[in-house]
């Protein structure tokens, strides 16, 4: 480094060593401000991971150095990355918090939960089932060319295709972790293992040039009139031989993998099968939670709000005249088989079922005065989940805009079954997705101004699914919802949330059988048993995640209402969803010391 510095001396004059010695004190050291220590501790978590920068795209074209790379995701990267997280919270504090301003504290006391609780978790680095039926490289790396990596030009194009050809590198990676993992005795559940096995050779069987990879690339240069036709050429032979090279290699031998560890994978238990399961759980639960409760607690909070929301429903059902024949469940189902309510399955079916979507969003878009008077400037799109994703992916996801808002937050709806689409269920789930919740709450997030980087991202399950249910009641609150059908596919939704407590807690803590979890659902929410059957899994390779919902939501209400009692007349319901917004993604904790603040 002293020879770097004496030689940038000698070429660019003093300045430029004076800077090049302050950069090297802020990236080694300690730095004297506590706002360059925040970027910092961001920078160093991105800066070597090119697909992060490639999704946030928070540097400038000219910038671009990682568009043609892949991420590391060794072991050794691992580790790396978590000595790397310890030694941030260390330097964090060593800074005075009592001497910071207001917004400096937030920004603390956010980052010291998050650093804190992942060095917590340390100790169960390689618990998870990196690749399992709902995400994993197998699926999110497609995902990732297609959706993130953008085609917009030759350069870009070409960068698109070295990616392709470092896919075994990759895989590579992936499969020395799960190697360890299984001499750790952490193997995922037997139906993971199957549906993985499927995805994986539904997805490597096409010809390279009909590899989805490759149709995409194709699609996308043919867009682009800058570049002549000899360059589409040689660009598209090249993704050919990288596919052919790389891409098809990688799956072969995570294949091959997964066909041994199929003997081995013969069960389908929660995590507390694995070892030191129980605390592995508890650990699980406050990650994505953010509070102390126990999963004991969860559970009997999940069985009283089943009970509240069945008794909601009751009246709805007996309103409609639908006979008190069988469980709440089991009355539902026959209402969703009603043709009035359903859409042709065929592809006008699907294409009006996207339409519809966006139609509710852009309804509710327009009507939020009285609630907020901070929106995103960006918009957001309803897309189709990608087909070679939807047969084991969720009902519906949000994908959140770059932060330099080249595109709109995406609304990615399944479109796998259209019978398990029913119209009563649209509206809640569009203002759960997008407007006002995920999409808008993200996107207001990525938009501020005068905050460090880390609380523009959303890095709590529990503030970001909370708000996205709390957002499911508001627009109910606000008049969207003023059909009964319409309000009862709200109630079956939170429903669905409640239920996750139960067997969520269920499965990991209580040692139920994914059978005894998918009977419950299906009597409690009425979803299709395909719908029911993708959830359970989902909890059993993602232990904890599912509870962040109902108790994200019910802090936001529990402050919601503290606030209206404390202010009385003079409270504003924008004032309130601008302190729960303006702060960005924050643990529960610190939210609830936010409000509190807010009403001194």
């Amino acid at each position: 480094m002293k020879k770097v510095l004496k030689v940038l001396g000698g070429l660019l004059g003093a300045a430029v060593l004076l800077a090049a010695l302050a950069v090297v004190q802020v990236w080694y050291f300690k730095p004297f401000l506590i706002d360059v220590f925040f970027e910092k501790a961001f920078l160093k978590a991105v800066i070597d991971d090119p697909e992060t920068l490639s999704y946030l795209r928070i540097l400038p074209s000219s910038m671009d150095w990682y568009n043609d790379d892949l991420s590391d995701v060794s072991v050794a990267r691992q580790k790396e990355l978590a000595a790397q997280l310890r030694d941030s919270l260390a330097d964090l504090h060593k800074y005075d918090r009592a001497s910071l301003s207001e917004q400096r504290r937030i920004s603390y006391d956010v980052l010291d939960w998050f650093l804190q609780n992942q060095a917590d978790g340390e100790r169960w680095m390689f618990h998870d089932y990196p690749l399992n039926q709902l995400f994993g490289i197998q699926s999110q790396l497609p995902d990732f060319m297609i959706n993130t990596h953008q085609i917009n030009d030759a350069e870009t194009a070409r960068d698109y295709v070295a990616r392709l050809g470092k896919f075994k590198w990759k895989f590579d990676q992936v499969l020395e972790g799960l190697k360890l993992r299984e001499s750790l005795g952490v193997i995922p559940p037997k139906f993971t293992v199957t549906k993985v096995l499927d995805q994986m050779r539904g997805f490597a069987a096409p010809a390279p040039t009909e590899q989805v990879l490759y149709t995409h690339l194709r699609d996308e240069l043919a867009k682009l009139e800058s570049v002549p036709q000899a360059g589409r050429d040689q660009i598209l032979a090249s993704a050919e031989q990288a596919i052919t090279g790389s891409v098809l290699p990688a799956y072969r031998d995570l294949i091959a993998y997964f066909e041994a560890l199929q003997a081995k994978a013969t069960a389908n238990n929660g995590v507390w099968a694995l070892p030191d399961g129980e605390a592995y759980y508890a650990w699980c639960v406050k990650n994505h939670t953010t509070t102390d409760y126990t999963p004991e607690q969860l559970h009997e909070l999940g069985l009283a709000e089943v009970t509240r929301i069945e008794g909601e429903m009751e009246a709805i059902l007996k309103d409609k005249g639908v006979p008190k024949v069988g469980s709440i469940g089991e009355r539902l189902t026959q209402l969703s088989k009603d043709p009035k309510y359903l859409y042709p399955d065929n592809d006008e079916g699907r294409a009006q079922i996207l339409a519809d979507y966006q139609k509710i969003i852009d309804e509710i878009s327009a009507g939020l005065d009285s609630a907020f008077d901070l929106k995103p400037k960006v918009g957001v799109k309803v897309e189709r989940v990608p087909p070679f994703m939807e047969k084991s992916t969720a009902g519906a996801y949000y994908q959140q805009p770059p932060m330099d808002g080249s595109r709109p937050g995406k609304f990615f709806a399944n479109l796998r079954d259209v019978n398990a689409i029913y119209k009563w269920s649209m509206r809640t789930l569009s203002y759960h997705e997008a407007v006002p919740g995920h999409h808008f709450q993200i996107a207001i997030a990525l938009e501020l101004k005068g905050v460090p980087t880390f609380r523009r991202l959303g890095l709590f399950t529990a503030y970001a699914e909370g708000w996205a249910l709390y957002a499911e009641r508001l627009a109910w609150e606000l008049g969207f919802q003023n059909d009964p059908m319409d309000n009862l596919g709200r109630l079956q939704d939170e429903m669905l949330r409640a239920v996750r407590l139960v067997v969520d807690t269920g499965m990991h803590a209580k040692r139920w059988s994914r059978e005894q979890a998918i009977e419950y659902m299906l009597g409690k929410t009425g979803q299709p048993e395909v719908d029911v059957v993708a959830e359970i899994e989902r909890y059993l390779v993602a232990p904890g995640q599912a509870l962040a919902y109902k108790t994200g939501m019910l802090k936001i209400l529990e402050l919601r209402e503290k606030s209206r009692q404390k202010l009385g007349p003079a409270f504003d319901l924008r004032k309130f969803h601008n302190v729960v917004l303006v702060n960005g993604a924050m643990p529960l904790p610190v939210l609830e010391a936010r409000v509190m603040e807010s009403l001194r």
